[in-house]
């Protein structure tokens, strides 16, 4: 057997793809992110690949424009702290499988995400 060639070395760990369903704004075409590490948060992961999503707090977890829905992976990320699920009971469009971007790490699986049309910003808006 050659050198390198056991199942052990040739098994290819795949890291996961982030699919991001077209915003009007933000961006039209959608985006896939391959690659995505695992542990990155996805606020981080948007900003860097130029969708400019908004984050009023600066990733404090300290308001909701950065709330996105998470349409297919939602089991695969940490569980949402009790800080981001007050936050997100705010949040315009709050659906079951809402996360905070900057509080949701990417985990082993691909993830789809909707970025909501519209955002409240607690911090500008005095809400």
């Amino acid at each position: 057997m050659p050198p390198f060639s056991h199942p052990i070395f040739t098994h290819t760990h795949t890291m996961p793809k982030i699919t991001v369903l077209p915003h009007a704004e933000l961006c039209p075409e959608g985006k896939i992110i391959e690659d995505a590490p695992s542990g990155r948060s996805l606020c981080d992961l948007l900003l860097e690949h130029d969708i400019e999503i908004e984050h009023a707090c600066e990733k404090s977890c300290a308001c909701t424009t950065c709330h996105v829905v998470i349409r297919q992976g939602f089991d695969s990320l940490p569980e949402a702290g009790e800080i981001e699920e007050d936050l997100l009971d705010q949040a315009w469009g709050l659906e079951a499988t809402s996360r905070l971007s900057c509080q949701a790490c990417v985990g082993d699986e691909d993830l789809v995400v909707e970025i909501p049309k519209y955002t409240i910003n607690h911090a500008r808006e005095h809400h």
